[in-house]
């Protein structure tokens, strides 16, 4: 029990970049909401409850890519270890609970360790109860959108940093922009030496399991697309009728990656703050892409980036990989 009188000082630190520009942001939203096709970044999907519902998706039986990527780790564990080294700075990207990162921490025991998310309440939630788990390490949070720039002026310290990118979120940009944020970690890497990139990326494999995987039974991604509608009209006052969409996810193998959309069911007028959008039945909004690399096609993308030194795990199947670039 702190002595009478004193303060509760809390075990980590938050810096917070994500400035947004309310009306620059609702702007850029609108103008591509009235485009043809119509269209929204997917960074609306992270609200509370859509923090919740993907951690939900993780959990589901056709979402594959979580467990076959925790399979990697468990499997490759030693190994992936000894190829990043302990002792660095771990910068978790698009860390939401944080529950891959704090796995491993006992085995890279980083100085110190960074968690990087544009959902601030998730950083405050979890690096709350990590001060606490794992007091001699430093904990940091950064809030911030990296899917525009990669912005950690003031977050790293002078050790070697290790980025730690899973999940396969790499994913939701496009190839030409992977190779730009791909370049963005290399450098930070190249600033400090020693260290390098851990990253989880999803390959190209049958129709089927990948169209499963982000259209589910159970109807929880369906749910997480939809609720970007919600999000959008309680932060900018739209009225978007969430019954009057449906979700669709499916692969587009000519591209390489999956598509989610959201479908209109009938006729509707959607007032965008002075601005009237008519989405005709059958119309869609495209919510978010996910792209699929063969490993030897990911690692041709890495050095491009600049890395020179690239090593891989796959699962089995080669459903799944997991690189260390440095």
């Amino acid at each position: 029990m702190p002595p009478r009188g004193s303060v509760d000082v809390p075990a980590y630190r938050v810096i917070d970049k994500f400035k947004l520009d309310f009306t620059a942001g609702k702007e850029s939203l609108i103008a591509g909401l009235l485009g043809s096709p119509a269209e929204i970044s997917p960074k609306y999907f992270y609200d509370d409850l859509g923090c919740a519902l993907y951690g939900a998706i993780c959990q589901l039986p056709e979402y594959y890519p979580t467990r076959t990527e925790v399979h990697i780790f468990r499997t490759y564990r030693d190994e992936i270890a000894d190829a990043v080294g302990q002792g660095k700075q771990f910068v978790d990207l698009g860390a939401g609970d944080c529950c891959k990162a704090q796995s491993w921490i006992p085995f890279l025991m980083p100085a110190r360790y960074i968690a990087v998310d544009i959902a601030a309440p998730e950083i405050h939630r979890a690096l709350s109860k990590m001060s606490v788990d794992f007091p001699e390490v430093e904990m940091l949070g950064v809030v911030t959108d990296f899917s525009c720039r990669l912005d950690l002026e003031g977050a790293l310290g002078v050790q070697p940093v290790t980025f730690f990118y899973p999940g396969s979120s790499i994913g939701n940009f496009t190839p030409a922009d992977a190779i730009i944020f791909l370049r963005q970690v290399q450098s930070y890497c190249a600033a400090l030496p020693g260290g390098g990139l851990m990253i989880g990326v999803d390959c190209k494999k049958g129709k089927p399991l990948l169209d499963a995987a982000y259209d589910d039974a159970l109807g929880v991604t369906a749910a997480f697309n939809r609720n970007a509608l919600l999000h959008l009209n309680r932060v900018y006052g739209f009225d978007f009728d969430i019954a009057g969409f449906i979700h669709r996810g499916f692969y587009n193998e000519a591209q390489g990656r999956i598509e989610m959309h959201l479908e209109a069911l009938r006729d509707q007028v959607v007032h965008l703050n002075g601005a009237a959008r008519t989405f005709k039945s059958g119309e869609r909004i495209h919510t978010e892409n996910s792209y699929k690399y063969d490993p030897e096609e990911f690692k041709s993308m890495l050095r491009e980036a600049g890395f020179s030194s690239v090593r891989l795990w796959c699962d089995r199947e080669r459903t799944y990989a997991v690189f260390y670039a440095s």
